[in-house]
């Protein structure tokens, strides 16, 4: 007998917290962690590699479709390392210019088509705890539990300025705000799976929410959908 896997999607929009909740919310349950965000971040870079225009679709989906990618696990527990043709590049991804760049080449239907089946084999026992923008809507359409988190261009460019000036980056606070605004206009209008939440998603206002009670709430839904024993603790079976 084939035993169902469960999975939880969290999306939401770039600063809502969603990576770091889905990292918490992992970790509590012992269920495995995608964020897909990086796959479409490390295809970015890779454009950047290779010279290859983010404008120039054909070519973007012959780069996906072979990326050289890995996710590495340490056995300390720690998040994964994440290597593009065997280069860590878990730092380099997460710059805003990576981040804005992912967007563009994540409009592209061919492209998004080309990493699906790479983004659903992460769907293993004991469990999945996803984040992303449409993992509940097109990835992920059966998942246990759908969170949308939501939070203003405001709250989400205050978060993003002081983790930059945590590490040293000097930024501007408006135009964060700026690019914040373009970004979510054009995840929300694109073609294919724009960023919406799902019907039978729940949706979270984080702005004046701790990550902690952001945490407290998902598991909430999580215990209330009588999923987090379904198929035993990672580590357990």
């Amino acid at each position: 007998m084939t035993v169902r896997i469960p999975v939880i999607t969290i999306d939401g929009a770039s600063g809502t917290g969603k990576g770091v909740v889905t990292q918490l919310v992992a970790k509590r349950l012992g269920w495995n962690l995608l964020d897909s965000g990086a796959l479409y971040r490390v295809l970015a870079l890779a454009t950047q590699k290779h010279g290859v225009s983010l404008e120039n679709e054909p070519v973007l989906q012959i780069l996906a479709e072979h990326l050289d990618v890995k996710f590495q696990t340490p056995e300390t527990g720690e998040l994964p390392h994440i290597l593009l043709e065997g280069q860590e590049v878990t730092d380099a991804i997460r710059t805003e210019k990576i981040g804005n760049a992912a967007s563009k080449v994540g409009t592209f239907p061919s492209v998004r088509a080309a990493l699906l089946g790479r983004q659903r084999a992460f769907r293993q026992s004991p469990g999945l705890v996803t984040d992303g923008r449409d993992m509940g809507t097109v990835v992920f359409p059966d998942a246990d539990v759908k969170i949308f988190l939501t939070a203003s261009p405001e709250e989400r460019a205050r978060r993003r300025y002081n983790q930059l000036k945590e590490k040293g980056i000097d930024v501007n606070l408006s135009d964060l705000i700026e690019e914040l605004r373009e970004r979510d206009k054009r995840d929300q209008e694109r073609a294919v799976a724009p960023l919406r939440p799902a019907e039978d998603a729940v949706s979270i206002d984080t702005d004046r929410m701790t990550i902690n009670q952001v945490v407290e709430r998902i598991m909430l839904e999580v215990t209330n959908a009588h999923i987090e024993n379904a198929c035993g603790k990672k580590g357990a079976m």
